[in-house]
């Protein structure tokens, strides 16, 4: 994600660049106050360039309909994304 002067600002996990939608990964190490501190700093942080952010868990990845791919389609059809 770059900011109006084309420099980089944050580097998600994943994204949807052209509807502005970034992934993270929030893994075992989030669990602590000061990675919980900057997970909000950098959610805070997109939102300021216009971007979305989708919080993925380990518990978001599991069994055959995973909830991830409830998230992020959610999050695309909010940004003006059409299913064909």
């Amino acid at each position: 994600m770059r900011n109006h002067l084309g420099q980089a600002v944050l580097w998600p996990d994943g994204a949807y660049r052209e509807h502005k939608i970034s992934l993270q990964y929030d893994g075992r190490h989030h669990g602590g106050l000061e990675q919980h501190l900057r997970d909000i700093e950098r959610q805070e942080k997109s939102l300021a360039h216009g971007w979305l952010e989708v919080r993925i868990s380990k518990r978001d990845l599991e069994g055959d309909r995973p909830a991830v791919v409830h998230k992020v389609r959610r999050a695309l059809l909010n940004r003006g994304w059409a299913p064909r």
